[in-house]
């Protein structure tokens, strides 16, 4: 019986190794997810919603922090150097995990194909392209029309060169045959403001930013960026809806991402949680009140589909040759 005992023991301190250990008591202490833009945005509202139904599937705190900078790189590089315990985690957009590799590759002090493991989507966030009230279109068959007659007179404003809304402003040019100025600003509320003014024309923006604008008939929506219309504004048309612009479709998106170093089983564990609260009515609803589509997946549905916006990313950045300001 002592070689039975002896193999048991054996087995048990296995068992009992630290990676196990952790992996099977996760978790045991709270989580942080890494927002790498500004306190009070939609990025933010939308990792504090998560954040809250996490909090009850996983029974550990979850906790939120704010960490901007280079176009969401600062927060990204942090969570990629972080310790891969699954206790310390990104909510990534289109921008800093797809985007930002194609144009700032000398800055980037990480890469996300290699340091961040995707866990789950967490919404689509297609853009809405909004417009001066006085300008003379009120669709998008008629500002192709107008652009066309005017060529380089009509100015699009954006919050930054490379993000997804510069990527809408090329894309849009592009399957139009038209030519726009882009006009780069640092955050949405002084696109909207000089829109509303007539500073500049148009903008591609988030609903969510928006929503003020145009429940106030300052600005006014003349399409959304998605294939479809969206479940949250189904009034606005989709770009898409016109014949010339019929292939048109670019959102941006928001994922979780944690340390390429974290262990499967806490991938998966984590991947299960966010894909159970994205089905929850309640963060289904607000989300959508963020201007996002939710959208749960599983992490291999989630790196295809990342793979694939990559690619169709990489095609316009090469187009519309976008070089880092």
């Amino acid at each position: 019986m002592k070689p039975i005992l002896s193999c048991s023991l054996l087995l048990c301190a296995a068992a009992l190794t630290p990676a196990a250990f952790a992996q099977g008591d996760y978790p045991a202490k709270a989580i942080t997810i890494v927002v790498p833009f500004s306190a009070g945005g939609g990025v933010d509202a939308m990792a504090r919603l998560l954040a809250e139904k996490l909090r009850a599937s996983l029974h550990q705190t979850v906790l939120v922090d704010n960490k901007p900078g280079a176009s969401g790189m600062v927060g990204a590089a942090a969570v990629s150097k972080a310790a891969g315990d699954g206790y310390t985690l990104l909510l990534g957009s289109a921008g800093e995990t797809s985007i930002n590799p194609l144009i700032y590759k000398s800055r980037m002090q990480y890469q996300p194909q290699r340091d961040l493991a995707p866990i789950g989507l967490v919404a689509r966030v297609p853009n809405v392209l909004v417009a001066n009230p006085g300008l003379p279109v009120g669709n998008l068959a008629e500002l192709a029309a107008y652009a066309a007659k005017h060529p380089g007179k009509l100015s699009y404003a954006t919050s930054g060169v490379g993000n997804p809304q510069h990527l809408n402003g090329e894309l849009l040019q592009s399957v139009l045959g038209v030519k726009m100025q882009h006009v780069p600003y640092k955050g949405a509320s002084g696109q909207l403001v000089d829109v509303a003014s007539g500073a500049v024309d148009l903008t591609f923006v988030s609903y969510a930013g928006a929503a003020p604008f145009l429940k106030g008939n300052r600005v006014k929506a003349l399409a959304v960026t998605s294939a479809k219309r969206t479940s949250f504004a189904p009034e606005i048309p989709a770009i898409a809806e016109t014949p010339a612009a019929k292939a048109y479709d670019l959102e941006n998106w928001f994922g979780v991402f944690a340390p390429a170093k974290t262990p499967a089983a806490i991938q998966v564990r984590l991947s299960e949680a966010i894909a159970a609260a994205l089905k929850d009515p309640d963060l289904a609803r607000r989300l959508r009140e963020q201007g996002g589509e939710p959208e749960p997946m599983t992490q291999a549905q989630f790196r295809d589909f990342i793979a694939r916006e990559s690619a169709k990313y990489a095609r316009i950045v090469e187009a519309a040759h976008i070089l880092p300001e």
